[in-house]
């Protein structure tokens, strides 16, 4: 059933604007956020680069059209509001008044229509959207239109995701860059400003506090919806691969938050009065291993299928985050982990019998196969902790099954650029790497990029499957709940039997920060504005 609902615009937006402001009274280093992200940020393209760190950092930049509350509820953010019309193939999106990109330029509706159209070519939800979109409109400045040539009810869940890649909205010069080159600048309409001159990459970042943006004036912060207040004057992000060096920082007071703590080291800085440890993720991170689908011995669902057989969870989520505890988590780890996250209403039990945690019966399947002894290069960023700790535990499984196993290290950026690579292994080319996604980011179909099987249009690994994508077809157009619940059933079905990755577990990410920041926010990714010094 579809609804007009054309939502209140910013009548409060004076007030608003006036709380945006920090008091001058405080000296410049109390206005200024030290923060230590969880990797270096190579590319500042929120399309092009689906690491974490790109997202988050476009979230300080960039502004959505509408935003996500920590119930997972789509919220207006530079939409004031939309109608939707014809049976829901017309949507009408109106944008608040007063919007300004960073440059000067206001915020029109053909700058909204570009990003769509950029975030959708590179983006699973957003391919979804395009293919079912017969044009896309500018009615007046403020005012754009989509038609659509069949209903599209998940739109406003696809404008405001908060899984890689989000849609963020940028000027159209920008967004009318190729959607397969990296952006050369960052300019957006949001709360803080990208200071192009002072990246130094595997160093430092730094932004500053928007003094044109104004806030949402209704509503209350909840994860990237509702009023973004910036109560800093500066946000500086610190490059510190090193831990002990990171913890060190935090101690003494040179950085006031660390974003991931490593198992070894979140238990001592815990015990510093002056720090706090909290996980405000609630949904986890799913560890998972990708494999290249393209190149032997992974393009052999036999092989791909032996490496279950073998897998641990529990072995790997405990390199990752060891034993230790946080206040309301009795265990930071957990296993049985299959294709969606275990909270999530797609969640299912069929085939986690796969998960035999037996090396015999995978050396036996590996032989079958005939890749005992095949050659694998197996990339590992080492300087991300989670994902070091899982390629180490990764090889010695792969060479206990009687792989031939070369481990590429290098930083989390170099591995990003590699992967990208779909060359033959000889020539630079790549078998298969470790990483996390969100529990949000495996919470439905439309989000998990992992999981689709769509070819060369996939995400790196490149699977064709084309079962899977047929029942992803068959989720968006579920007329109920459970017609959605047996598509997701049959789709972990069949990945369990095709392969597209290999889910190594789950596991709970506390993040660390000085006990005089307050108003940090639940939910993914983390969040900067809210957040003020006591």
């Amino acid at each position: 059933m579809f609804r007009r609902d054309l939502l209140a615009g910013a009548a409060l937006a004076a007030t608003a604007s006036a709380l945006a402001r920090p008091s001058l009274a405080q000296p410049a280093a109390a206005r200024t956020l030290k923060y230590v992200p969880h990797a270096n940020l190579p590319n500042i393209d929120p399309f092009t680069n689906t690491a974490f760190v790109a997202r988050d950092h476009a979230f300080l930049v960039f502004d959505q059209l509408y935003g996500m509350n920590d119930k997972f509820e789509p919220q207006p953010q530079m939409a004031q509001g939309h109608v939707v019309e014809n049976g829901g193939l017309l949507w009408r999106f109106t944008l608040r008044e007063g919007l300004k990109f960073h440059d000067g330029s206001p915020v029109r509706g053909r700058d909204c229509i570009a990003s769509i159209r950029r975030w959708g070519r590179r983006d699973a939800f957003g391919q979804e959207l395009l293919a079912r979109v017969a044009d896309m409109t500018e009615d007046s400045d403020r005012v754009f239109s989509i038609r659509l040539s069949r209903p599209f009810p998940k739109m406003l869940e696809a404008f405001s995701k908060v899984t890689t890649s989000c849609l963020f909205i940028m000027p159209e010069r920008l967004a009318n860059v190729d959607p397969f080159t990296n952006l050369a600048e960052a300019v957006g309409s949001g709360p803080y400003r990208f200071v192009q001159n002072e990246w130094v990459p595997g160093s430092s970042i730094a932004y500053v506090r928007n003094p044109d943006y104004v806030p949402v004036a209704n509503g209350t912060p909840s994860m990237t919806a509702g009023p973004k207040v910036a109560h800093f004057d500066r946000v500086e992000w610190r490059i510190i691969p090193d831990a002990s060096t990171a913890a060190a920082a935090l101690q003494s007071g040179e950085i006031d938050w660390w974003e991931q703590p490593t198992a070894d080291l979140f238990p001592l800085v815990a015990r510093n009065r002056n720090i706090a440890v909290d996980v405000i993720n609630a949904t986890g991170l799913i560890g998972i291993f990708r494999p290249n689908h393209l190149t032997a011995p992974f393009n052999n669902p036999a092989v791909r299928r032996a490496v279950i057989t073998a897998v641990n969870q529990m072995d790997f989520m405990t390199a990752v985050i060891g034993d230790a505890t946080v206040p309301g988590y009795q265990t930071l780890k957990r296993e049985g982990i299959g294709f969606f996250a275990p909270e999530s209403p797609s969640a299912a039990t069929v085939g986690l019998d796969r998960l035999k945690k037996s090396i015999d019966a995978a050396r036996a399947e590996l032989q079958a196969a005939g890749a005992m002894g095949a050659r694998l290069v197996l990339l590992n960023a080492t300087d991300l902790a989670s994902i070091n700790a899982a390629t180490l535990v990764g090889a010695d499984l792969f060479r206990r099954m009687g792989f031939n196993v070369d481990l590429i290290s290098a930083d989390w950026g170099t591995v990003v650029q590699r992967r990208a690579s779909k060359n033959a292994l000889d020539q630079g080319g790549w078998s298969g790497f470790f990483t996390f996604w969100s529990g949000v980011d495996h919470w439905n179909p439309a989000s998990h990029a992992s999981i689709r099987g769509h070819g060369d249009a996939a995400w790196p690994g490149w699977p064709t499957i084309p079962a899977i994508e047929a029942q992803r077809n068959a989720w968006f157009d579920a007329p109920n709940d459970a017609a959605a619940k047996a598509a997701t059933t049959e789709m972990q079905r069949i990945a369990f039997e095709e392969v597209p990755y290999v889910p190594t577990g789950m596991y709970y990410q506390p993040t660390a920060y000085r006990r005089n920041l307050t108003g940090i926010l639940k939910g993914q990714p983390p969040l900067f504005w809210n957040v003020r010094r006591a």
